[in-house]
């Protein structure tokens, strides 16, 4: 073989690993471009994964919320009762709503935590399955309760004669006690107020609460009666647990016509209400005989239709009349809401007090 020829074999070898070469480094350059493209995609994968087993653990988390709310569906719902009374191996319960009575049995750890007047879960089978926290009902803690009311007696207008009379029925008792001891006299328990509407029974009250910086608890006869029927007794009971705990206080019963009239037996449920009603306050009146803290005040617009139980001595010793106005006292209370007014020079409050004599107050 030639010279030239040698040469020349050699320039080709050369030129094809060239072109060998070149090829190779655009493919690795490709590749290196798919290499970062796919490294990209992989990152998005995982952000994409990540963030679906976020959504997952979040679905996990509902279907687990969903099923236990599916079963709670479906349970059976426990019903309410009160315990009456108890011995070694049974319970007297008297369930909420329909006051049926029944005897049944519970846990030997519940019977530990059972006493009478404790409320209690039960099931379809009359069965104790759960002693509820001991707690004033929930609807006496709906009741008006003030600690400290903002009305004094500068604020009643035309009722001097029974503000000086509940003074010393109801404050004097509550500020200073010692005196009645001195004197050896158990003060009055119990007021009542009457007269038509909106003459001020209700703002007396008040007014003798914030003097003698009491506690104001206020429950109204008819809400008793028809807003709870079948449990008025327990809501009785609520209250007078609440007065004693917010002890020095006043119960202000509005209304007291409602539960406290004249007792009939005409075989319905709602004459049973009253009834049971009204023989639970007259047993918790009777029974606070040493409650020098507590007062009880009760209002109303028919003494007529009261039941005598209720006025017997050592309930509501002190009946006190709460008369329409007259004119001088109209214009007391013209004088009171008027006073922070702006008044014409020509407006007279006696002429007002004057043309408004069927005016309550």
């Amino acid at each position: 073989m030639s010279e030239s020829s040698a040469i020349s074999g050699q320039d080709t070898i050369q030129e094809s690993f060239a072109k060998r070469i070149t090829a190779l480094e655009s493919e690795n350059k490709s590749l290196s471009e798919e290499l970062e493209t796919t490294k990209v995609e992989r990152e998005e994968v995982r952000a994409k994964l990540f963030e679906s087993l976020i959504a997952n653990k979040k679905y996990l988390r509902e279907l687990e919320r969903l099923k236990k709310e599916n079963l709670l569906l479906k349970r059976m719902p426990l019903f309410l009762a009160t315990v009456v009374e108890m011995g070694n191996d049974y319970v007297l319960l008297r369930q909420h709503g329909n006051n049926q009575e029944f005897i049944t049995t519970a846990p030997a750890e519940l019977m530990e935590k059972l006493e009478v007047n404790s409320r209690v879960a039960i099931n379809n089978s009359l069965t104790i399955v759960r002693v509820l926290d001991h707690s004033l009902d929930a609807r006496a803690k709906v009741m008006e309760l003030v600690e400290a009311p903002d009305v004094s007696y500068e604020q009643v207008g035309g009722l001097e004669s029974q503000i000086q009379e509940i003074r010393e029925t109801v404050e004097l008792p509550l500020t200073n006690p010692k005196i009645f001891e001195d004197i050896g006299i158990e003060p009055p328990r119990g007021v009542l107020l009457y007269g038509l509407p909106g003459t001020g029974k209700t703002m007396l009250a008040k007014a003798v609460a914030h003097e003698s910086k009491a506690t104001f608890i206020h429950m109204s006869g008819s809400e008793l009666v028809h807003k709870f029927i079948g449990e008025g007794a327990q809501l009785v009971r609520d209250i007078f647990q609440m007065a004693r705990e917010k002890a020095p206080s006043i119960i202000f019963i509005d209304e007291i016509d409602a539960v406290g009239s004249i007792r009939t037996h005409d075989g319905t449920t709602g004459s049973a209400e009253v009834n049971r009603t009204m023989m639970q306050l007259l047993a918790e009146m009777d029974g606070f005989r040493t409650r020098g803290d507590i007062k009880i005040i009760a209002a109303t617009n028919r003494i007529d239709i009261l039941d005598p139980a209720l006025l017997r001595p050592g309930r509501f010793d002190r009946i006190i009349e709460i008369p329409m106005p007259s004119v001088e006292g109209r214009l007391k209370i013209l004088q009171i809401h008027a006073g922070k007014m702006r008044k014409e020079p020509d407006v007279d409050l006696m002429e007002i007090a004057k043309i408004t004599g069927e005016a309550s107050g």
